[in-house]
């Protein structure tokens, strides 16, 4: 039963980490209901590193855009500049939120990762998504690639994940392409960078906690997180093609409506004192 618990957030994990609906909430409400028997430490090590698994999707479907290092006609490896060029991007996006997760993470976690600033950030990102996407209608986008971001706009990108990184259910890849609609760049591109994005940021978090709880796992810790990164990175192959496809199409309004509501249920199962975390 514990495996397949473990199956089942790293199903949600695998969902909800690339569609802007926040992570944090979804597995928040998951644990309320179904919770890992475990103990408290490893269960809040369990909710990052499970993401290690979304990662590695990340990096298999994007390995000859992101990996630097390539083999010449004469299988001499050369380091191509166009990669390293995007991985300074990423990086550069990447200080503030790994600046304040790094001294202030405790911190943050006491203040807000409580049921109502949960919600709020589910339902004011909701609504700025809803707005934003509304206010671009007709618009051509500035920027249509992530090669065309520049470094004031990756620095932009880089404040709005640091929110997500302060208030938990703000949803990183949410805030990330909130940041990029609002300096017109496209949904595909948005989309894209907000997945690099992923790669330090996640690995470093889960690296975190990782040392923070130490390497002394029990079989079955490291059997739930297996499985757990497992299922996350076979849902995530999936959802990131979804999305891609979707956005052709569509915009992210439905995802907006459905930030309220979700923000709106929160609200509702504290007041019903069903849920406190």
């Amino acid at each position: 039963m514990e495996i397949l618990r473990a199956v089942l957030f790293g199903i949600v994990e695998g969902i909800t980490e690339w569609l802007p609906v926040s992570s944090t909430g979804h597995m928040i409400l998951l644990n309320e209901f179904v919770g890992l028997g475990a103990s408290a430490d490893f269960v809040q090590l369990f909710l990052v590193v499970v993401q290690l698994g979304a990662i590695l999707a990340v990096a298999l479907l994007y390995w000859k855009r992101l990996f630097p290092l390539q083999l010449q006609d004469r299988k001499k490896p050369v380091l191509e500049k166009e990669k390293l060029v995007l991985w300074g991007k990423i990086c550069l996006a990447c200080i503030p939120a790994a600046v304040a997760g790094i001294l202030f993470d405790s911190i943050f976690e006491k203040l807000f990762y409580h049921p109502l600033p949960v919600a709020a950030a589910l339902i004011l990102f909701g609504i700025a998504m809803i707005v934003i996407e509304r206010w671009n209608k007709g618009k051509k986008p500035v920027m249509t690639s992530v090669d065309q971001l520049t470094v004031p706009a990756v620095l932009v990108i880089g404040v709005f994940q640091l929110l997500a990184a302060v208030f938990p259910g703000t949803s990183r890849s949410g805030a990330t392409i909130v940041g990029a609609l609002l300096l017109g760049v496209s949904r595909t591109a948005a989309s894209e960078f907000t997945f690099y994005l992923a790669v330090p940021v996640m690995f470093g978090a889960s690296l975190l906690r990782i040392l923070q709880y130490g390497l002394s796992f029990t079989q079955a810790e490291l059997l739930a997180l297996l499985a757990g990164m497992v299922s996350a990175f076979l849902v995530s192959m999936a959802v990131i093609h979804f999305l891609l496809g979707y956005i052709r199409k569509h915009d992210f309004q439905v995802f907006g409506w459905y930030r309220i509501l979700l923000g709106g249920i929160i609200v509702f199962l504290n007041a019903a004192g069903i849920i406190s975390f």
